[in-house]
């Protein structure tokens, strides 16, 4: 079990601690994979429901492989239950598009939406939503798109938004949602020297309309994580 709640009060600290009442949505996202992200992110996420009482979503943006749902289910103790699913989009709106679309028997075709799955986590404060890939049909296939509107819309439900970014070398979509993040968090391993890659991606994330709040060195692997408050060069 990884328990980073001293390192997430510091982080909480660190961003500005997201006064209550004004909706915040940050993004935490690395350049390369196995930097540990989607625990970082996991973990903020829990902080913030649990012991900031605020509202909060944990968003996994992984459309090919969105494991958030599956960690959280795999430590009950931790995290607690996971309630049945609901539909995770507040007006039917979504952050990714599907192609081709489905059609319906009725005539038309099922709206994007469809495929956005919520759970609450352990109580009334905590939610997690998924892309349901599970449900693609032949040829389709999932895209993130740039639109504002899903964030628009869950921002009037939510306190913190949490948003778990699939690596840049895997993806683009940290870049393209950036411009609707108010912070965006690079993860980056403590062991790791070279911060040529991470640089890029503050680089690209400025470059879409992103703001960059700093660094998470990511110490798990090796001895207690630490949040260090720092701009990448």
């Amino acid at each position: 079990m990884v328990d980073l709640n001293v390192e997430m009060t510091e982080l909480w600290s660190a961003l500005g601690a997201p006064p209550a009442g004004r909706p915040h949505v940050v993004q935490f996202i690395s350049a390369r994979r196995g930097e540990g992200t989607s625990t970082v992110a996991r973990e903020f996420a829990r902080f913030s429901a649990r012991r900031a009482g605020r509202r909060t979503w944990l968003i996994d943006l992984d459309l090919n492989n969105p494991s958030q749902m599956r960690e959280l289910v795999a430590d009950p103790q931790r995290f607690g239950a996971l309630g049945p699913p609901v539909a995770a989009s507040p007006d039917g709106s979504a952050f990714f598009t599907v192609q081709p679309p489905a059609p319906r028997p009725e005539g038309g075709v099922w709206p994007d939406a469809r495929f956005l799955v919520g759970h609450s986590v352990g109580g009334p404060t905590f939610w997690v939503a998924r892309f349901n890939r599970e449900a693609l049909r032949g040829r389709q296939q999932a895209h993130v798109i740039p639109a504002p509107d899903y964030w628009r819309a869950l921002r009037k439900h939510a306190d913190v938004i949490v948003v778990d970014c699939p690596p840049i070398e895997r993806s683009p979509s940290g870049p393209t949602i950036a411009r609707h993040m108010d912070q965006t968090v690079l993860v980056v391993a403590a062991d790791q020297p070279d911060v040529r890659q991470p640089a890029m991606l503050r680089d690209a994330i400025t470059a879409a309309g992103g703001r960059c709040a700093g660094m998470f060195f990511n110490r798990v692997s090796v001895e207690p994580p630490r949040f260090l408050k720092a701009i990448l060069p």
